[in-house]
C-alpha cells in the first residue's frame, strides 16, 4: 500500500525543518543530530518521490548526491561490502 503523497510531503518538509534546528544548533563538525536528520531528509524525500511517481507517475526534478559528488545509492553503500574478499574464521 502507498502512502498519500501529501502526507509524504510533510514529512520530507518536517525533515527539513529538523535538520534546520539540528544545523543551527550544531555542536561540532561531526553532530551526530546533524547526521540524523540529513539521513532524515534522504530517506523522507525518498518516501515522498516514491509515493509521488505511485499516485500520478512523476517524479522531482531533484536528486541526491553524496559527499564524493556521485549520485547518492543507499543499494551501492551496502554491496561495497559484498567487493571485499571474505575474511578468515578465527580458529
Amino acid at each position: 500500500m502507498s502512502i498519500d503523497p501529501r502526507e509524504a510531503l510533510s514529512a520530507l518538509t518536517t525533515a527539513l525543518e529538523e535538520h534546520l534546528v539540528a544545523a543551527s544548533a550544531r555542536r561540532g563538525e561531526e553532530d551526530p543530530i546533524v547526521e540524523a536528520t540529513f539521513l532524515g531528509i534522504i530517506d523522507a524525500f525518498e518516501a515522498y518521490e516514491e509515493a509521488l511517481f505511485d499516485a500520478f507517475d512523476e517524479v522531482t526534478p531533484l536528486v541526491i548526491y553524496g559527499e564524493d559528488g556521485e549520485e547518492f545509492d543507499e543499494d551501492s553503500e551496502d554491496s561495497d561490502d559484498a567487493d571485499e574478499e571474505p575474511k578468515p574464521a578465527a580458529e
